[in-house]
């Protein structure tokens, strides 16, 4: 039987990648630095430990809050050796790619990776699922075993570097976020069912991003605003669009 993957963290996108695994007959190993959550993870598949989790495995999937992955990668290093591969599925990548390549340097295969796709999606059936992976000059096979991974998950692999990688995102991710979240704080199409029978098919389409935002943990929008460098900009030409195209409206000849 091939090593387990082994993933560190229980939360909303560690149980749905332990799914994926399940559904591909991939088999895996859990371990969450919560008590309570640690012992949600079924028996057959719970590590007791970082130790056991290292020991029985050499692909190591990071599946915490990307705050955490400094310390995480502290904890794990001891237990690391250079037959491991240790990757993480931060929505942001410049930053979790500067921390491995601190904590883990040329010792220890790492690749950053950022699954497209989480819990909302999935229940909706949504495919391809689509991950990136961002090739790092120290380890230049880790790309190489991290696209087969998510290949064996049933995954599409897009290759970028990390810096273009949170470009792309702040004009995509951060922003649909950046939208639902003013769109949320509104109560835009709120959810009294007087209100959905109201609603165009064209916001239908905005409000299944609105219930995504809704649906995914708060520190997701801090992180993808936040901690994706390029983000401010990106809502800054936004924020101006939107008041040139109010100005454009204010200042238009009535009919």
């Amino acid at each position: 039987m091939p090593a387990p993957l082994a993933i560190l963290g229980y939360g909303h996108f560690g149980r749905t990648l332990a799914d994926l695994a399940a559904a591909a007959n991939i088999p895996w190993l859990a371990c969450d630095p919560d008590a309570e959550t640690h012992a949600t993870i079924p028996a057959d598949h719970r590590a007791t430990d970082l130790t056991d989790l290292t020991s029985r495995a050499r692909t190591l999937i990071l599946c915490i809050p990307v705050p955490a992955t400094e310390a995480a990668l502290a904890q794990l290093r001891p237990h690391l050796t250079p037959d491991h591969l240790v990757l993480d599925v931060g929505s942001v990548k410049l930053w979790p790619t500067r921390v491995m390549a601190e904590h883990l340097s040329a010792d220890i295969p790492w690749c950053a990776t950022h699954p497209l796709f989480g819990p909302v999606s999935l229940s909706r059936n949504e495919r391809p699922l689509r991950v990136v992976v961002c090739p790092n000059d120290l380890h230049p096979t880790a790309a190489d075993r991290a696209r087969a991974l998510y290949e064996s998950l049933g995954c599409e692999v897009t290759e970028l570097d990390a810096d273009t990688h949170d470009r792309h995102m702040a004009e995509t991710h951060a922003m649909a976020f950046f939208i639902a979240r003013a769109m949320l704080d509104l109560d835009s199409g709120n959810t009294t069912s007087a209100a959905r029978d109201l609603l165009t098919p064209s916001f239908r389409a905005m409000a299944q991003t609105v219930d995504t935002v809704r649906g995914d943990a708060g520190h997701l929008f801090d992180l993808i605003q936040q901690g994706n460098p390029h983000a401010a900009e990106a809502r800054r030409r936004f924020i101006q669009a939107l008041q040139t195209i109010d100005d454009a409206l204010t200042h238009e000849p009535e009919r």
